[in-house]
């Protein structure tokens, strides 16, 4: 599995659009990346200008299959103008519950 965190901070003001690109994003993501496991966004209590996405990839594969998608990389263009910075952590499985067995 490859998983990832990003961290969005967000213009003042730009929260509903930005959640309305992620939804449609989303959608496209459900339907059409059988190897995308989970990728969900989520709100930041006290922090309505930031937003930080959980992904999880069933393998590199299927992540560099997320990332030649088209709706990914509308994604990528239209964010921008609700962007003050972005944070892209990759994360290394260690343990955990529910995961297959390494």
């Amino acid at each position: 599995m490859l998983g990832l965190v990003v961290r969005f901070d967000l213009k003042p003001g730009s929260g509903e659009a930005f959640d309305r690109l992620a939804a449609e994003t989303l959608a496209k993501i459900r339907t059409e990346e059988p190897g995308t496991i989970i990728y969900a966004c989520h709100r930041l209590e006290g922090e309505p200008n930031a937003r930080v996405f959980y992904e999880l990839y069933r393998d590199r594969e299927a992540f560099d299959a997320h990332e030649q998608q088209a709706h990914r990389r509308r994604f990528l263009t239209e964010r921008e103008e609700h962007l003050v910075s972005t944070r892209v952590e990759f994360l290394s499985l260690n343990a955990g519950k529910g995961t297959p067995a390494t």
